[in-house]
This record gives structure tokens, C-alpha cells and sequence, in this order.
């Protein structure tokens, strides 16, 4: 239900924007696509294994707990994130102490801004595993959509300092400061890029904040650089994310509307640009309606 509400919100500020506002004239008008994805046979027949599995009645609870979790996965990965939940929540009955578990219903909780959920599921997966891999950030970032930026930057500082070559760590905390001290944002993202071995694909997104590649310069490196439909995807998805989110603190809604979309419209469920571009529409909507009030009676 939390997921139909935000997507049908979603959609009346699409239809809101596109009627008030012209489409943006840039060099992304055409923008470069990827086939969607689309659930493969492999998955499809784990799918049909698994309830298979789950009609036999010798499972202990242990067994059945894992089987739970990996069919929530495959839910999660073809985006059927309400079966997917259930079959977390459903998991976690069973065997309770599972980080992994509180780690992704954290991620789901974002998704629908219930932020004091999600703080108490990443909090719930750092006391069972301080060395989560993915839990301080993911709780970082919580806190950021959720307006706490002194304690996002301190678990999102924490996260860049395990690993300096991260760019994703990088990129995060770098919209964290736009919010939180503006003035030095960049200063502080360029340090950090030049300490960095500057190997992954993603410093191609710090670069683009930087200034030292043009958006055409950066959406047609993906183009001509991704091997297959996959890669293509994935980076686009991230790309459009990412560029959006810079459009929508300069408060070009309509830019960031279509950014968003497009970072949608590859299907990569899995990825945290995917899973946050709703959360990034229902904002924009309540940003865009501060700055455009309704027109009173008395308006021409």
C-alpha cells in the first residue's frame, strides 16, 4: 500500500510539472537509453523452486528463515517489493537475529520516509554486525532524507574512511554538505577526489560535479565505454540519478523530473539510485509546491 500511494502521488506530480512547465531545452533532450531489465528465466525457475521448497513441512526454522530471505531477494531484484518485505518480515519471525534482514527493510523504510523505522532497523543490524558493509551508510543516508545532516555526515565520514577510493562514499557525502555547509561542499569533494586512486567508473560522477567534464561529454563516455545492455543500464541508472539530484538542489524541478525518470526507467531495482528516485519524486513535489503555490482567488 506505502509503495501504491507513493507511486500514485508520483504520478499526479508528473502530470502537475509536465502541464506547468515547458520541457527543459539541453543536450540531453534525447537522451541515451538502455533496454529496460527484464526478470530472466534463471530467475523465474528459482522463483518456482523456492515455492516448491516452502511446501515441504521437515524445514526447521533456521532453513526455513534462509529460504524466506533468498526468495525476498528475488522478489526485491524483478521490483516486487511488497512480496519482497513480507517475505523479509516473514524471516525475520523466524530467526530474528539477521543483520542482512534489518539492513534491507532499513533500505525499504527509506524508500517510504518512514525515517525512525529505518534508523531503528540499521541501528538493530550495526548491534549484530558493527562491520556491516553497507549499514552505516545506509543509515547515513537515511538520516540525510531525513534532515539530520550533522549525524548523516558523521556516519557517512565514518564510511568514506574505510575505504578513500569509494566514489559512491564520496558522492554522498558531498550532497550532504551541499546541504549542511554549502559554502565548502566542492572544496571538500575536490580533496577528496584527489586523494583518491580515481579507478572506478563512478569518479566519472565527481568529475561531472567538479566541472571538469560537460554533461555530453559524460553521458557519451557511457554510451561508447559500457560493454553490454547491462552496463549500460547500471550506469545510465546511476547517471541520471545522480544528475538529478544536482538539478533538484538548483531547484530546476522540471530537470530533475525527467532525470529521475530516466534513472528509473532501466529497471535496476537493485541499485540505491533505483530505490531512492521515487523518494527523490514524492520530495520534488512538496519542494516544487512551496515554490509554485496555488494561485488565489484574486490571481489572474
Amino acid at each position: 500500500m506505502i509503495a501504491n500511494r507513493l507511486t500514485i502521488a508520483c504520478v499526479a506530480m508528473i502530470i502537475m510539472l509536465a502541464g506547468c512547465t515547458a520541457a527543459p531545452q539541453s543536450n540531453w533532450t534525447h537522451p541515451p537509453m538502455a533496454v529496460p531489465f527484464q526478470p530472466t528465466i534463471q530467475q523465474q525457475i528459482q522463483l518456482a523452486r523456492i515455492d516448491q521448497l516452502l511446501k515441504r513441512n521437515d524445514l526447521n526454522d533456521d532453513t526455513l528463515a534462509q529460504v524466506y530471505y533468498e526468495r525476498g531477494l528475488l522478489h526485491d531484484s524483478i521490483g516486487l517489493r511488497d512480496l519482497a518485505r513480507l517475505d523479509f518480515n516473514q524471516s525475520l519471525s523466524l530467526k530474528p537475529d539477521q543483520p542482512d534482514v534489518f539492513n534491507i527493510l532499513g533500505v525499504y523504510f527509506t524508500q517510504s520516509a518512514h525515517f525512525d523505522a529505518a534508523y531503528e532497523a540499521f541501528d538493530s543490524t550495526l548491534e549484530l554486525n558493527l562491520r556491516h558493509p553497507f549499514a552505516q551508510r545506509n543509515r547515513g543516508i537515511a538520516l540525510y532524507y531525513g534532515g539530520r545532516y550533522e549525524l548523516a555526515l558523521e556516519d557517512l565520514i565514518a564510511h568514506y574512511q574505510q575505504n578513500v577510493n569509494d566514489p559512491y562514499r564520496v558522492i554522498w557525502l558531498y550532497l550532504v554538505d551541499l546541504e549542511k555547509e554549502p559554502e565548502t561542499a566542492k572544496d571538500k569533494l575536490q580533496r577528496r577526489y584527489d586523494v583518491s586512486d580515481k579507478q572506478d567508473w563512478g569518479w566519472q560522477v565527481v568529475r561531472l560535479y567538479l566541472g571538469e567534464i560537460t554533461e555530453s561529454e559524460f553521458l557519451g563516455q557511457i554510451t561508447t565505454e559500457s560493454e553490454d545492455n547491462d552496463m549500460l543500464a547500471q550506469r545510465l541508472t546511476e547517471a541520471y540519478f545522480y544528475m538529478g539530484k544536482l538539478y533538484h538542489y538548483n531547484k530546476d524541478f522540471q530537470s530533475a523530473l525527467m532525470l529521475y525518470k530516466l534513472a528509473l526507467a532501466g529497471n535496476v531495482y537493485e541499485f540505491v539510485e533505483h530505490r531512492f528516485s521515487l523518494l527523490e519524486l514524492s520530495r520534488l513535489m512538496a519542494e516544487a509546491n512551496i515554490e509554485q503555490p496555488t494561485a488565489t482567488a484574486g490571481d489572474s
